[in-house]
């Protein structure tokens, strides 16, 4: 899949590894599909209101109000952004889940699992190095 913004490899790693606010796992995990450690990211227990937006190329994500605490150890929202997200089926390490990507850049963001506690019954699980956030937003 093609996505409107579109960089090499190599301009994603120079622009994530200089960019404001950009964690150092960044470029590993929007570009190569890694994961942070559970607990360990710095949105996982930040409660500011705000959107969270796409650390590779801005676009927004998620707003604040959807967000809660999923107990899993990765931000958790229940409702993405109209048009932010792209899902794809993802049967890596032996599992059977649906990735989710950013509908403006093709960054790796996470996962969305069917167990949420809201309405939607979802719970987008995501990597707080795939974010940023605009508290003016």
């Amino acid at each position: 899949m093609t996505y409107p913004v579109q960089k090499t490899p190599a301009q994603w790693q120079a622009l994530l590894a200089n960019k404001e606010g950009a964690e150092p796992l960044a470029y590993q995990v929007t570009q190569q599909a890694a994961t942070e450690r559970p607990f360990t990211g710095k949105y996982e227990q930040f409660w500011q209101k705000g959107q969270y937006n796409c650390i590779a190329c801005d676009a927004p994500l998620f707003d604040s109000s959807t967000k809660f605490d999923a107990g899993c150890g990765w931000p958790s929202f229940d409702q993405a952004l109209p048009g932010a997200i792209v899902e794809h089926a993802d049967h890596s390490l032996g599992m059977a889940r649906v990735e989710i990507v950013c509908a403006n850049c093709g960054a790796h963001l996470g996962h969305v699992f069917p167990d949420g506690p809201t309405d939607t019954g979802l719970r987008y699980c995501l990597n707080s190095a795939a974010m940023g956030f605009d508290a003016a937003k």
